[in-house]
């Protein structure tokens, strides 16, 4: 909202993803507009800005239980990649925005907008660390690999896998021959050679002889196509909460006021 909006008309930032954005809400509301006459310009800017935020918060939660509808059973991580950055009475927009910490290297932009995803972490620890002569793009579970309760290759195995092929990024955390021969009933872990018969990628061998494989290399990154759509009806919601917003934040100043009187 500005101070300079014509009554009943509320202009203000809306919570977007990409860019700003900027949305006119028309308020045909005679009580707000009574509130507004009774307020100074400073009274007005932090009631806009008690209300824009707490749009914003309601924002936030639309996309976060989109989320629960668009990926399955999704980490908390992807739950929080994104935060608000408030309103102020200097400055009437909110947003809903990307976490600083996950913004370069998150992959919802991708799953939204579609296109190809960058490297993750163990990619790019698989890439530079890994003795093997063939091109890892990528990395993905394979059908033998234990998964969490969110569908993601499990912390405990992937770590026994890197340290079994010598591709932890702490050097010490990798299996020595000697710890090898000792642990004969557990389960071993290696990347087949060049021009094997087995796909590549690394391989789980069980104390039984048997082997699975837990994680595919292929040498092409992946490609999502547009969109997954976790930010539908965000603005829908925007539209549909700020009035009432205002009305309860301006009638809480002028009540603030009145008492102050």
């Amino acid at each position: 909202m500005t101070t300079g909006a014509p009554r009943g008309e509320i202009l203000a930032g809306a919570s977007h993803f990409r860019g700003a954005v900027m949305l006119k809400i028309s308020v045909d509301d005679r009580e707000l507009q009574a509130n507004m006459s009774r307020l100074a310009d400073r009274d007005i800017n932090v009631a806009a800005t008690w209300a824009l935020n707490d749009t914003a918060a309601d924002v936030l939660k639309h996309v976060q239980d989109r989320m629960g509808e668009v990926f399955d059973r999704p980490t908390r991580f992807t739950k929080n990649a994104f935060t608000i950055r408030g309103a102020r009475p200097s400055n009437l927009e909110a947003e809903v925005i990307e976490r600083p910490t996950v913004g370069k290297r998150h992959y919802l932009k991708v799953q939204e907008f579609g296109g190809q995803r960058g490297q993750t972490g163990l990619e790019g620890l698989l890439d530079a660390r890994l003795a093997y002569t063939g091109i890892i793009a990528a990395a993905v579970p394979a059908g033998g690999a234990k998964l969490d309760a969110h569908g993601n290759w499990s912390t405990g195995e992937r770590n026994q896998a890197l340290s079994a092929v010598q591709a932890q990024r702490d050097t010490t955390s990798n299996t020595t021959k000697v710890a090898r021969k000792r642990n004969k009933r557990r389960a071993g872990f290696f990347v087949p050679r060049e021009g094997s018969k087995l796909s590549p990628g690394i391989w789980k061998r069980n104390p039984d002889g048997s082997i699975a494989k837990v994680l595919h290399f292929t040498r092409y990154m992946p490609t999502y196509d547009k969109r997954l759509g976790f930010f539908d009806g965000a603005e829908e919601v925007f539209r549909d909460r700020l009035p009432g917003h205002l009305r309860r934040t301006f009638a809480k100043m002028v009540e603030r006021r009145a008492s102050a009187d």
